[in-house]
């Protein structure tokens, strides 16, 4: 199956959209048939042996609409020359057009109409002119026919709700454009007939009948009729324009040209040039075109739009660069790696703009509706009209009656109900570094009841780092030295956590001969004439070693989920050094803010159980399940969904596609740079389990906005259509006329999409403390003033102020502000950047090799 996107023109209400889905739908080799009225377009999957496009756009010719085929990269292919964002502008500003000069024509023609009326108002006496030439039944052609002449040209300005409405009745599928035609058209027409009953009133003397037909020319119903909705359609494409600006935003950050070095001198060329391996040229400024590698240069770069990380990152050679990005300060080259629809930004743009385009579930019902509301509606007014008559109302008032019923009734907001709530939310998500793929995802995400976690990249960092270091008979200088030294030549997943923290601590490794590596167990090498070694328990029985005298340690790392690496010298113990896979900053929080939302957590971990569960209680999971081979999560997933949990999986969306594919909804963790995973349903381009919570409670705010347009619409015609039809006009004398029929019907539309535009003020609803720390959107605080951040209201068991190395702006101050308060039992945090320092409040005791690990991996050292 093959899937495509088409632009669809001339649909103007969801009985157009309901009638595409409907004829497509009935084409052999079609499925997934999803018309977006919002979008105009739709997008489907076909089989390519039973089906191509041209049949496709055959068929929605013969329902009398147009299509045109999207390329891959999201813009049509054929008969369009602008962007799409540039053609719905030239659509309003066509509307607007219209609707100018159709007031320049309604204005007089309502002052001629109701000029005794509106004078009246305004406390003015008409003047005499106007009575010489429209009052009285001696005038009452002149009356009538001025009305009449300006009446034509706002019908002809307005003609295409005539023309599509009347095609589309004949065809056997009438929609909104039915009802404004034949309410204005009739009213028109009556007007005319009534011009005709005036003359034979007046040839014959029945001074009566010209007034009653004076008074009930109905022009002014026909002109405004079309005009108010102009008015609607204006104001509610002027609303759908908005609801699309975070996908025009993104359109924005791709550059049209790139720098290249070809031949040996630099070339500018048009983006969709770009080709894999070329040698690109960013300046400070610039935006990054495609993905590559930095090969020369070093520089900082805002990638604040792809990640939502206002700090900039800095990068040098061998680091990776995202196209849309923006080289803020060093000249750059770099490698493209990714280009044209395969960048990072492409797939952003064509995952939103999908996910805009497509419909969830709790659409079925407006659909259904929409696709019989308007004979539905023609019946009624057909009804009202005759029941009327049938109990002795005069023609006038039936024919009044039947005219508001056909005006007032409005498909749009049943149609736009769900797509406008969809397109604002999905660019609410990107905007935060949330994608989610569609509407369907959306819906599912609200009714989440558990979520399954991977534990290695999700919840922790994924690579092990050093978290305690406990020298016997010797400094930890020294053990470092020797232990580096050691490591040096091991390929152990340890030794590069080992290294590394060496190189932190500015510690030399000792020169080491005589290196053997015992595979799995661990590395023996000679210094200085001393024999060392370094590995397991096992390692150190097989070598004679005893380790009872730091039984006590292993002990307590094994019970912290540390991996324990023993290290000995001449058969005696030198000390251990225990790595962990530490947890990400934000993932307690995280976790606490789905239990709060009654939101059941489970932890998938291929660790043992006694790993497991130091890391159950310093993050406090309800539940974790241990030693789970990769192969096996899907099948924990659909034990879960079996006892009737709504589940989501996250993980990192490569080794976790099974279960990902399996769950309710799978949402890929730490993918910014490969947006495009085919088994999630949403894709968090941050490493940070608080943005998984973010697309919760954001799929929680559409739906209820969804439900809110959705009550609207129907509210509003539930309680319109039997007010036009007069049903309380006998007993309270409520009669909506034509005029305030056609006002309501445009209104109803503009509300829906107003009251959809209000996501985009949507914030993550954290707590107080933890929504300025993780979420920041403030300016960075003066250099001179503390940061300074109160969590919980909990015991304090210890008080701390901290030294730390290498904060030089507020930037850094916020950083170390953000990491410290991240710590599991932190509660105040307090720094001090002039004088370098941070107090620490918190509820438990932590060691200070903790603070020195969360310090370091904040980028600054802590010095003891």
């Amino acid at each position: 199956m093959k899937k495509e996107r088409f632009d669809v023109t001339g649909m103007t209400c969801s009985a157009c959209s309901s009638r595409v889905q409907k004829a497509v739908e009935k084409l052999d080799g079609t499925q997934k048939v999803n018309v977006n009225l919002l979008t105009n377009s739709m997008q489907l999957e076909y089989d390519e042996q039973q089906t191509d496009p041209a049949a496709i756009i055959t068929v929605v010719e013969k329902a009398g609409y147009g299509a045109v085929l999207k390329d891959p990269e999201g813009l049509p292919s054929v008969g369009a020359s602008q962007p799409k964002e540039k053609i719905a502008d030239q659509q309003a500003g066509q509307i607007r057009q219209r609707l100018i000069w159709s007031l320049v024509f309604l204005l007089p023609m309502m002052y001629v109409s109701m000029h005794h009326t509106v004078l009246s108002w305004l406390g003015l006496p008409v003047p005499s002119a106007v009575q010489a030439v429209f009052d009285g039944p001696a005038n009452a052609i002149t009356f009538a026919f001025a009305q009449f002449l300006l009446v034509l040209p706002i019908m002809y300005l307005n003609r295409r709700f005539y023309i599509v409405g009347f095609r589309t009745l004949w065809q056997g599928a009438p929609n909104m454009d039915t009802l404004v035609g034949m309410g204005s058209m009739a009213s028109a027409l009556f007007g005319a007939f009534a011009i005709f009953r005036i003359g034979w009133g007046l040839g014959y003397g029945d001074l009566e009948l010209v007034r009653s037909y004076s008074q009930n020319l109905y022009f002014e119903s026909a002109g405004m009729i079309v005009t108010l909705i102009t008015v609607g359609k204006y104001l509610e494409a002027r609303a759908k324009g908005q609801t699309s600006k975070a996908l025009e935003h993104l359109m924005e950050l791709a550059p049209q040209e790139a720098a290249v070095i070809r031949e040996g001198s630099e070339q500018i060329v048009p983006i969709g040039q770009l080709t894999v391996g070329d040698s690109i040229v960013v300046r400070p400024g610039e935006r990054i075109p495609a993905d590559g590698v930095i090969c020369q240069g070093v520089t900082s770069v805002d990638e604040s739009a792809i990640s939502g990380e206002s700090i900039p990152v800095a990068k040098k050679a061998g680091d990776k660069v995202i196209s849309g990005t923006i080289n803020q300060q060093g000249f750059i080259q770099f490698t493209a790696q990714r280009v044209g629809a395969d960048s990072t930004i492409s797939q952003i743009i064509r995952l939103v703009d999908e996910a805009g385009a497509s419909k969830a579930p709790i659409a079925r019902l407006a659909d259904r509706v929409a696709g019989v509301f308007v004979p539905v509606v023609m019946v009624i007014a057909l009804v009202a009209g005759a029941s009327w008559l049938a109990m002795g109302a005069s023609v006038e008032f039936a024919f009044s009656i039947a005219i508001s019923v056909l005006v007032i009734s409005c498909p749009c907001a049943l149609g736009l109900a769900t797509p406008v709530a969809i397109m604002v939310g999905t660019g609410k998500g990107a905007g935060n570094g949330v994608l989610i793929k569609s509407g369907e995802a959306l819906e599912t995400a609200h009714r989440i009841d558990t979520v399954v976690m991977d534990k290695t990249g999700t919840i922790t960092e994924g690579h092990p780092r050093v978290t305690a270091v406990r020298a016997v008979n010797r400094t930890e200088q020294e053990l470092l030295a020797a232990a580096a030294g050691l490591e040096r030549g091991s390929e152990h997943p340890l030794a590069e956590a080992v290294i590394a923290y060496a190189e932190l601590h500015q510690v030399e490794p000792l020169p080491m001969q005589e290196f053997q590596a015992v595979f799995g167990r661990g590395v023996r090498a000679v210094s200085a004439g001393h024999r060392w070694c370094a590995g397991s328990q096992a390692f150190m029985a097989e070598n004679g070693i005893v380790v009872e005298r730091i039984r006590s340690e292993l002990e307590q790392m094994a019970d912290e989920g540390q991996t324990p690496l023993i290290f000995a010298c001449d058969g005696e113990i030198a000390g251990v050094i225990g790595a962990a896979d530490v947890e990400k900053a934000t993932s307690a929080r995280a976790i606490r803010e789905f239990r709060q939302m009654g939101i059941d957590v489970v932890m998938l971990t291929g660790d043992n159980e006694r790993t497991a569960e130091a890391i159950r209680r310093r993050l406090d999971i309800p539940r974790v399940i241990a030693g789970v081979l990769p192969q096996d999560k899907s099948q924990h997933i659909a034990a879960l969904q079996a006892k009737g949990h709504k589940v989501a999986m996250i993980g990192d969306g490569i080794n976790d596609a099974p279960a990902l594919a399996q769950a309710d909804l799978g949402i890929a963790i730490g993918a910014g740079t490969d947006v495009a995973i085919d088994s999630a349903d949403a894709v968090l381009i941050r490493s940070d389990l608080l943005d998984a919570v973010y697309a919760i409670q954001l799929s929680k705010a559409v739906i209820r906005n969804i439900k809110e347009n959705l009550f609207w619409a129907f509210f509003y015609n539930v309680v319109g259509i039997p007010l036009a039809a007069g049903l309380l006009y006998t007993s309270l004398g409520i009669k909506l006329s034509p005029v305030m029929g056609a006002a309501a019907m445009s209104l109803s539309s503009v509300c829906v999409c107003l009251n959809a535009l209000r996501l985009r003020r949507f914030r993550q609803e954290l707590p107080a403390a933890s929504a300025d720390t993780e979420r920041s959107e403030a300016a960075a605080p003066a250099l001179d003033m503390p940061l300074s951040i109160g969590i919980e209201k909990e015991k304090i068991m210890m008080e701390k102020t901290l030294k730390i190395e290498g904060m030089m702006c507020a930037h850094c101050q916020k950083h170390v502000t953000e990491a410290l308060s991240g710590m599991d039992g932190v509660t105040t945090v307090d720094v001090d950047l002039a004088g370098g320092t941070a107090a620490v409040k918190a509820s438990r005791e932590i060691p200070q090799a903790e603070f020195a690990r969360v310090i370091t991996d904040a980028g600054y050292e802590l010095i003891d």
